[in-house]
């Protein structure tokens, strides 16, 4: 397949499970009657991002994967004939809890999942108290609109999943996300972190001759504990080509649903000019797989 068609879905969250997924399937059926092929909600869309805080009873939001949300999108696949790129909290044994993408193909069925490798632990962003890091490796789900690099949010600033993924023959890479600002942070520093945020991501592009697509959340959470003043998520979701192009950026405070087109073939374009993996010096690469180097 040349060209592809991507809807993106940035949406505020509420409180209220059953009318976020209600948005969700309004906003999926846009995209879709605009022709979007493959649509990509952003990191843990069903609810609040509870990760905010540390309280046991959030696990009560994990679900098994099949379980009620797969049939729930499985089905809005099958409807609308798309393949849908969705973030789950996964509960796979007790005790066992993941931060999954599941990918469902245009029957509905699932053709995939991927289990977030990078967990972060911040103030605010208590990820680690909630998800066991993935075991899944860095493995591209095969679709009928091609080999989707599927990862996670924090997996965005590694450039070695980025690369691994882009090695097992990944068509795009695809980043659901949920980040935003602390409202103490003062403008310049926001700056700072939202532009960090997209060059890190557009590298990846460039570095991997690869579109990327990062889906985030947007809107305000408060902070239940009120030990911070909560998260007001940016927003900017965004497509990039393989020159790190940007193709669209959504806003930054509000929600958007957008059809974006992808020439696929311009990946192998690129490539050609700018022979990135053949020049590799794979035999001097060893030390990577060292959490670091010390010297004198």
């Amino acid at each position: 397949m040349k060209n592809i068609k991507i809807g993106l879905i940035q949406q505020s969250i509420s409180g209220d499970l059953n009318s976020n997924l209600a948005l969700l399937a309004t906003n999926i059926k846009e995209v879709a009657q605009q022709g979007a092929q493959l649509v990509i909600l952003q990191e843990l869309h069903n609810s609040l991002y509870f990760c905010q805080v540390e309280d046991t009873t959030n696990f009560n939001l994990a679900e098994t994967i099949p379980g009620p949300s797969t049939l729930f999108y499985g089905a809005l696949a099958k409807e609308l004939k798309i393949v849908l790129v969705t973030s789950l909290f996964e509960k796979r044994a007790p005790g066992l809890y993941h931060n999954t993408a599941v990918v469902f193909e245009t029957d509905g069925t699932i053709a995939g999942k991927y289990r977030k490798m990078h967990i972060p632990d911040d103030p605010a962003y208590y990820e680690k108290f909630y998800f066991t890091p993935g075991d899944l490796g860095f493995e591209p789900i095969q679709t009928s609109v091609g080999k989707l690099g599927v990862l996670v949010c924090w997996d965005q600033w590694y450039p070695e999943a980025a690369r691994l993924m882009a090695m097992r023959g990944a068509d795009l890479l695809i980043y659901p996300t949920a980040i935003g600002w602390e409202s103490t942070d003062v403008e310049d520093e926001k700056k700072r972190q939202l532009d960090a945020w997209v060059i890190s991501q557009r590298a990846h592009a460039v570095a991997n001759g690869l579109p990327v697509i990062s889906v985030n959340r947007v809107g305000y959470e408060a902070d239940p504990s009120g030990h911070t003043n909560g998260i007001t998520f940016w927003g900017s979701s965004f497509v990039a080509g393989p020159q790190g192009e940007i193709l669209y950026q959504a806003p930054t405070h509000q929600t958007e649903n957008r059809v974006v087109s992808i020439d696929l073939l311009r990946s192998e374009e690129v490539r050609r000019i700018w022979p990135f993996f053949r020049d590799r010096r794979i035999e001097a690469y060893d030390n990577l797989n060292k959490r670091f180097l010390d010297w004198e």
